[in-house]
């Protein structure tokens, strides 16, 4: 076993290198996708249904494939490292999308009423109003969509990077030592994703505890 983890460990950090930035990529377009579909004129309305739709409808993996194996066939190259974060980013941010647009759909209508009746222009009732509310809805579903992205990093094993996945299999056909390598491999998983439940609730409890929910998370 320990001459097993150096290896897992070394494609542990590949993989946590592709879930932070992929998470990067998710997050931010996410925000911009969701508020551009809930206030934005027309075109950037239409482009960002476009984005939900596509990388909502189709499959991860295909995404990946014309990232790294069809984009070169036009000019553009980009490294195995990047492909995978961005890949990954594009699809999670589509569900992401959704997310937020239903977290600020969720703030009753009263609380913008509110903030309009205190002179606020609409862009800072969302800013100062509806965003700080809707973060705390939006919390739950997106420490699912980080754990679903982090067990989708095994994805980028297709594309040449050393991940965790690729170390495993690289292992096992070496040591045929199936269960102690992929028993620990598991666990590897198992442990991100538990921090990343406990980081969420660290989070979901804080911002909680700013609008005064304190028993909530």
């Amino acid at each position: 076993m320990p001459e097993l983890l150096p290896r897992l460990l070394q494609g542990a950090q590949v993989t946590v290198s592709v879930a932070l930035g992929g998470a990067l990529i998710a997050v931010t377009l996410a925000a911009l996708a969701a508020l551009a579909r809930l206030y934005g004129p027309a075109p950037l309305r239409w482009l960002a249904v476009a984005y939900i739709e596509v990388f909502r409808g189709t499959s991860a993996l295909v995404q990946l494939f014309w990232l790294f194996y069809v984009l070169p066939q036009f000019g553009v190259l980009l490294p195995p490292l990047l492909v995978g974060m961005l890949a990954l980013g594009l699809n999670i941010g589509a569900y992401g999308a959704e997310v937020v647009r239903g977290a600020i759909a969720s703030v009753a209508r009263g609380q913008w009423e509110a903030a309009l009746a205190l002179n606020m222009s609409r862009a800072q009732a969302v800013r100062r109003v509806v965003l700080p509310q809707a973060w705390v809805a939006m919390l739950p579903p997106w420490g699912n969509l980080f754990i679903e992205l982090l067990k989708a990093t095994a994805l980028v094993s297709l594309i040449t990077l050393s991940d965790l996945a690729f170390q495993a299999q690289q292992l096992n056909q070496n040591t045929l030592r199936t269960v102690e390598v992929f028993g620990t491999t598991l666990l590897i998983y198992l442990a991100m994703s538990l921090l990343i439940t406990a980081g969420m609730r660290a989070l979901e409890r804080r911002a909680a505890r700013g609008l005064g929910q304190a028993g909530r998370g």
